[in-house]
């Protein structure tokens, strides 16, 4: 519990506070809605600028807004009773709210809906499961929307960095990745430090697991290898953990937190897709870069990764295919096949049979009569079998 002369301290100061004028306008905001009452929710992995969106946001309200962080040291114990308090200090004049990491306060839900049954309009961020969305359906009961926000794209990587798109760019972004403070000053301390807290923080402490140093070795090891494949037994076998349940807890809350996702193989099959191994892809390849256990980067597969960040902020329902050979990824839209993208840093003599035959399987499974191999700068057309494959380069495709 805290003082109110606190909280109206902490306000104050808190709406006095100015960012900084050169961040860039996030892609993001055009899908913000300023119309409607319904709360949104902006969730995504810690550090990848929510705080900047929900800023950018405030300044396209013309009614009386208020914003507060509950992360402010000033109020590190606010419980649910002082929003009395914090309701007391806005005043009865505003019609929009900015709560910056609001799940630190238990309960929080109670005051957000009364703001939701007076009319008003709420935005809310954080890192924290607690705003997932399978969480927030009992916690708001349908009042909300939700917004997923990740580390910059590669169009907001050249805008940040004021540069053209031109492959030496390109491949800054591969090596750098996206999230805005480690861009800002390029310390490899950044991502060291969020991903330790994510696993500790957002994990560990949550659902009271033991054993971290297992949980982060586990991390580590899938960091390293985005892009393969991994199955729960595989994991519990290499780490000695207790059951592949558990295994599945760790990954399961892993992706909660944005820090890696898990593409499933496509199949017909509810069951099958269930039990078939998982491609794993990490929320950032600076993030990779600066904690991947392996010596020798593989750049093909940071290229991939990539590309999948891509399409899953599209929101595609995505999967990878594989029978006698394989192809990155089967693009989904309205239940229906849109494209097929395999991933090959260069394509050449060597290589040119595995890579395509791939593709070409696909395109004959889902009966597509064009194809694409993204990758790192070569642009080309193939015509196989009466099939056609366009070579774009990586720079290009992203900028689509």
């Amino acid at each position: 519990m805290v003082l109110k002369s606190e909280v109206e301290i902490a306000y104050r100061l808190q709406q006095e506070h100015k960012r900084i004028s050169s961040f860039i306008v996030r892609d993001y905001i055009s899908q913000m809605k300023t119309s409607g009452n319904q709360v949104e929710v902006i969730s995504g992995i810690r550090r990848c600028g929510k705080s900047t969106l929900m800023e950018q946001v405030k300044h396209r309200y013309k009614t009386a807004t208020a914003y507060f962080n509950f992360e402010d040291p000033r109020v590190h114990d606010f419980v649910v009773g002082d929003f009395q308090k914090l309701d007391e200090v806005i005043g009865s004049e505003t019609e929009v709210y900015f709560f910056d990491e609001i799940q630190n306060v238990g309960s929080w839900e109670i005051y957000v809906r009364q703001l939701h049954d007076r009319g008003k309009k709420v935005f809310i961020t954080g890192s924290n499961a607690s705003l997932l969305s399978k969480e927030l359906g009992t916690r708001l009961t349908g009042r909300h929307l939700r917004h997923e926000l990740f580390p910059f794209s590669y169009p907001e990587f050249l805008a940040y960095n004021k540069v053209k798109n031109t492959m030496s760019a390109f491949e800054r972004y591969i090596h750098h990745g996206g999230f805005p403070e480690y861009l800002r000053d390029e310390n490899p301390e950044v991502l060291h430090m969020l991903l330790k807290d994510i696993v500790s923080r957002d994990i560990a402490i949550r659902y009271g697991i033991k054993n971290v140093g297992t949980l982060l070795d586990i991390t580590l090891f899938l960091i390293s290898n985005v892009g393969k494949e991994v199955t729960y037994n595989s994991i519990r076998k290499a780490f000695n953990v207790g059951s592949a349940n558990t295994v599945s807890d760790y990954l399961s809350w892993l992706e909660d937190t944005y820090l890696l996702f898990f593409l499933q193989r496509f199949s017909w099959s509810a069951k099958n897709r269930t039990v078939n191994p998982r491609k794993v892809y990490a929320i950032d390849t600076g993030l990779v870069n600066a904690n991947s256990l392996s010596y020798t980067k593989d750049k093909g597969r940071l290229l991939e990764n990539i590309v999948f960040l891509f399409l899953r902020k599209k929101k595609y329902k995505l999967s990878y295919f594989r029978e006698q050979t394989e192809c990155d990824f089967v693009v989904f839209e309205d239940e229906k096949c849109k494209m097929l993208i395999q991933v090959c840093e260069q394509l050449h003599s060597e290589n040119k049979d595995r890579e395509t035959k791939g593709l070409l399987e696909a395109m004959d499974f889902f009966e597509m009569k064009q194809g694409i191999i993204v990758t790192k700068q070569q642009e080309d057309m193939l015509k196989i079998k009466g099939k056609v494959i366009n070579l774009v380069p990586a720079f290009n495709f992203l900028m689509s």
